[in-house]
């Protein structure tokens, strides 16, 4: 290992730890929700209310993963399942979105509760997965999860287009194999697509699959709720 990681950006403390930032953000997060819930197209509705607050371009990134309209969050709602539903079952894990998000909450980036509850990052992959310092941590806390609630099997899904998608996998299976877990890993072309469509219960966060999927479970609320991981939390609505 290296020592990489996926902590905060230079500055991200100047645009997220103030209070007067985070009054700014959630203001415009009600904005965004209104325009969106009155469809107006997620690019336009950042870029006005981007300008209005004078956001920068990281904390409009935060915003467009924080908002959705009034009917989004509604649908996810319904749709999202508690830790008890998920006994003997078989679970779809989105692997670089759940993966990622997971690193950057251990390396004590900010990490943003959206209005749908959702918690997402302002870390990406970028066309390259490189392995982290707490890829490990990450894996261990999904595992921890698995055995907890007594799920049957867990499959990880990885962008398959994605540098290094293959090395990732293996190393997951190297580690169910190690822990004896019942999991599989799979490399999709189109993953999120693939998520979506999927009659199972799926594990993300990405706004896209969850209008769009059967069933979801919020894990990176229940880890954070559950594990007593220490995070850098902004409520965003």
């Amino acid at each position: 290992m290296n020592n990489r990681n996926r902590g905060k950006n230079t500055g991200d403390d100047t645009l997220f730890a103030s209070e007067k930032q985070l009054s700014k953000l959630r203001a415009a997060v009600q904005d965004m929700q209104y325009l969106l819930t009155r469809e107006y197209p997620e690019k336009a509705a950042s870029e006005l209310v981007g300008n209005r607050y004078r956001l920068k371009t990281r904390q409009i990134q935060a915003l467009r993963g924080a908002s959705a309209s009034e009917m989004q969050i509604h649908n996810r709602k319904l749709k999202q399942l508690e830790a008890s539903d998920l006994k003997e079952k078989t679970v779809y894990l989105d692997g670089f979105n759940v993966l990622i998000l997971l690193e950057s909450l251990l390396s004590e980036a900010y990490i943003f509760e959206g209005a749908d509850g959702c918690f997402r990052d302002l870390s990406g992959v970028h066309g390259t997965y490189k392995r982290v310092n707490q890829t490990l941590r990450a894996v261990e806390a999904v595992a921890s999860f698995f055995h907890k609630n007594h799920i049957h099997k867990l499959i990880w899904i990885f962008d398959q287009p994605v540098s290094n998608s293959g090395r990732i996998k293996q190393i997951i299976l190297e580690f169910a194999a190690e822990n004896a877990l019942n999991w599989e890993a799979e490399l999709q072309y189109n993953p999120d697509k693939y998520l979506a469509e999927t009659s199972e219960i799926i594990i993300s966060s990405d706004a896209w699959i969850l209008d769009h999927c059967k069933e979801w479970f919020n894990l990176i609320g229940y880890l954070i709720r559950e594990e007593s991981l220490s995070v850098n939390l902004i409520k965003m609505a």
